[in-house]
């Protein structure tokens, strides 16, 4: 089966920037999935199997093919980064070259303010423009009150209320989401009954936990599948237990603008919004025009973000040191072989 590129994103701007791959013969394609190794790229000829013994190679990315196997990987333009799961000191990329980041939030099992902000978060980080769904209404005695809760939580973020099931906001969310779209959220939240009601593929979707309202991996891996009507395309990730921030300072700045406005009021720069006089975040708060757990939010994600940073850091700094440490074991191997020596 062969692909339009201009479906997968293909630009005259990607273009351009293949130009010099294009000159040595090679194929351009875009990564639908990755596996251990190996991925699966669609071409204008048609899906091919290939080997990359890159291993930061992400589904979304742009590649150029030589035969079955990836010889480059083009710039990412926007990239979706969240700590890596195993607790190192590095980002793991969900997805490269994102239009369109969909947070999606049940309306079912309460609403995680705190988890739809650290996903904002990383929304914003990446480049792309986030919004918010709302899945399962027709399951949700109080669709307007999830909304207001929401919209408290998503500043400058639209928050679509859909029903995949009943067929209900589909239109309005359909006209939203173009380009390319990665859905982001936990297991459980409906994005694979919603992916396959934007993609019209039919995935498997497993039953929801009664307990915790939780679902089962429906999706394993990261796929990027075409939308309906060639809007362009969908990744659908497997659901994030784990969501830390990696690098998101800008992301933090956007996904809490409210707090960040108020602050430029405050009397004095450095302001904890505590008990410092003039602290006009503070008076937002005893106002009633800003949660107290909004401003709690913050500073847990800022906490968090700055711990990563300081890790990176120390990890650049030993890295470093190792470099430096083999580049003076060489120079000293070089001065000690015969012929090299003092005289």
């Amino acid at each position: 089966m062969s692909f339009s590129l201009e479906v997968l994103g293909w630009s005259t701007s990607w273009a351009d920037t293949f130009a010099p791959h294009a000159a040595g013969g090679l194929t351009p394609g875009r990564v639908a999935r990755v596996d251990r190794g190996r991925c699966d790229v669609l071409t204008a000829s048609g899906p091919v199997r290939a080997e990359s013994a890159r291993a930061d190679v992400c589904t979304g990315d742009w590649v150029a093919l030589s035969g079955h196997y990836v010889h480059a990987v083009l710039p990412r333009r926007t990239a979706l980064v969240r700590a890596a799961a195993s607790g190192v000191s590095s980002g793991q990329t969900l997805a490269a070259n994102v239009d369109v980041v969909a947070v999606v939030v049940p309306a079912t099992t309460g609403v995680d303010l705190g988890r739809a902000e650290r996903l904002l978060a990383l929304a914003w980080e990446s480049g792309a423009r986030p919004v918010v769904v709302l899945t399962k209404t027709d399951a949700c005695p109080d669709v307007g009150g999830v909304l207001d809760a929401l919209a408290g939580a998503a500043v400058g973020v639209d928050v679509l209320p859909v029903s995949a099931v009943a067929g209900e906001g589909l239109d309005a969310l359909t006209a939203e989401l173009t380009g390319t779209v990665v859905l982001v959220g936990q297991s459980g939240v409906g994005k694979s009954t919603l992916a396959t009601a934007l993609t019209g593929v039919d995935l498997a979707v497993q039953d929801v936990r009664g307990v915790d309202g939780k679902g089962r991996h429906t999706t394993v891996r990261r796929e990027l599948i075409p939308l309906r009507g060639g809007r362009g395309v969908l990744i659908d990730t497997p659901g994030l237990r784990g969501v830390g921030l990696y690098d998101a300072s800008d992301g933090l700045t956007l996904a809490f603008a409210d707090v960040e406005a108020l602050a430029g009021g405050c009397r004095f720069t450095d302001c904890g919004h505590a008990s410092e006089p003039g602290c006009a975040v503070r008076a937002a708060i005893d106002a009633g025009q800003l949660p107290e757990r909004r401003l709690e939010s913050y500073r847990k994600l800022l906490r968090e973000n700055e711990w990563a940073a300081a890790r990176t850091d120390a990890r650049l700094r030993a890295e470093r040191r190792r470099s430096e440490r083999v580049a003076h074991r060489q120079y000293r191997n070089q001065w000690n072989r015969p012929g090299h020596g003092r005289r």
